[in-house]
């Protein structure tokens, strides 16, 4: 009978008090910071909010970058199987934190992604499997990418992307310079092959003809909107192509007829993205293209104190380099490639520097506009493997999930699902 009486009490009191403070929890909070297990993936589960058009809020500079959305179906089940850290908050906490970064003294600001950026790896079919860090984090993270070559960037099919990646390639058409140590590989020949037979079956008599005209769509691309992401060699190797379209720079082991010798008084800087006034190497079995790229020996640097610094920038007043710097870290581990560093004397006024080694005078990191769109060049090969030589095995990423290094690459993903902002400089 007592209970009777308390009952419509008791369910008065929980209608007054509403319900409990779990139900009131609706975001998703992912740290990017060191409390942070598997940065890597984060950039992943990011993606596949993206995919199911939900949007995610990216706090610039918050906590190293860090990640927002609402609760929806099977994210936390999907975050716990990726084993990536998170935490379920409320409003109220989601608010204070947005009160943080709004403030006008933090240089921090929210950034919204809205749609999943279509990502296309230029990559040779036949690729081995130490060549490219970005499809190995791009597997790593789960994020999905279209493979394309030479025949479908000639046949006009970059428009469906939004984003492209220059695997480890040679755009002067010399295969890499490899002719001295790898001519007689097997997996050389094929790739000289391969190459060959594209030429001819897109009615060009050379390779170099060919990779010229690759990048003219390429640079096509950019202007029209897109967002173009280069590493190692695909970065000075697209350059040089560009100045010496309609050059002859091979020698005759590439193409069958020797170089120009007047090839470097005809180069022409102003169709670079980044590089100027460069001078090309013209011994074809050195294994080097340009002066654009540092020397080991007048580096000053070995694995030991290899370190490159983040710039940073104003996250409220320059958005775009601020997405394109998060990390836990300022201070990345150096790395070495076929194009380890830039030599900063050789780079366009206009570029934007996002990472140096002041001491070393080298550029390692860097970012510029055409038209509608925008390009990124990240010097050496692969972040968690200081020298890579040709034929290692691929890197273990599970053993670095975390790496600096490979955030860099991940943050230029999603830089094209941002939402424009003007910015005010």
């Amino acid at each position: 009978m007592a209970l009777k009486r308390i009952l419509p009490f008791l369910l008065l009191l929980a209608a007054w008090l509403g319900p409990p403070a779990a139900a009131w929890a609706n975001h998703v909070f992912i740290p990017m910071d060191n409390a942070q297990k598997e940065c890597l993936k984060a950039y992943g589960i990011a993606y596949w909010l993206l995919g199911k058009q939900v949007e995610v809020d990216w706090l610039l500079n918050y906590r190293g970058g860090s990640f927002a959305s609402e609760v929806v179906p099977g994210l936390e089940n999907e975050l716990a199987v990726r084993g990536i850290t998170y935490q379920v908050i409320s409003e109220a906490q989601y608010t204070s934190i947005l009160s943080q970064i709004a403030d006008p003294n933090a240089n921090m600001d929210i950034m919204k992604l809205e749609k999943a950026p279509k990502i296309a790896v230029y990559t040779p079919k036949g690729k081995q499997p130490w060549d490219d860090a970005v499809t190995m984090v791009l597997a790593y993270a789960e994020i999905p990418y279209t493979s394309i070559y030479d025949d479908e960037v000639l046949h006009g099919e970059l428009p469906k992307y939004d984003w492209l990646h220059l695997h480890h390639e040679d755009f002067t058409g010399e295969y890499g310079k490899f002719y001295a140590s790898y001519r007689n590989r097997p997996w050389y020949q094929q790739q000289q092959h391969d190459a060959e037979a594209a030429a001819k079956r897109n009615s060009f008599a050379k390779v170099s003809q060919m990779k010229g005209a690759v990048t003219v769509k390429m640079q096509e691309f950019i202007a029209g909107g897109g967002f173009m992401f280069a590493m190692c060699s695909a970065t000075d190797s697209y350059d040089i192509a560009l100045a010496g379209l309609g050059v002859d720079m091979v020698e005759s082991m590439y193409d069958g007829d020797p170089a120009d010798p007047q090839a470097q008084s005809k180069l022409n800087y102003n169709r670079t993205l980044a590089f100027k006034d460069f001078q090309l190497v013209r011994d074809p079995y050195q294994y080097e293209y340009s002066d654009i790229d540092m020397q080991p020996g007048e580096r000053g640097v070995y694995e030991g104190n290899d370190y490159f610094q983040l710039f940073t920038f104003s996250a409220k007043y320059d958005p775009v380099p601020t997405m394109l710097t998060q990390n836990h870290e300022k201070t990345v581990k150096g790395f070495m490639g076929q194009t380890t560093s830039f030599r900063k004397p050789l780079i366009k006024p206009d570029v934007v520097v996002m990472g140096d080694n002041k001491a070393s005078g080298e550029v390692r990191y860097m970012h510029g506009t055409l038209g509608k769109g925008t390009w990124t060049f990240y010097s050496g090969h692969d972040p968690e493997d200081y020298q890579h030589l040709v034929e290692e095995e691929p890197t273990d990423l599970s053993l670095h999930p975390n790496s600096p290094g490979y955030r860099l690459i991940l943050n230029n993903i999603l830089f094209p699902a941002a939402k424009k902002k003007k910015q005010k400089t």
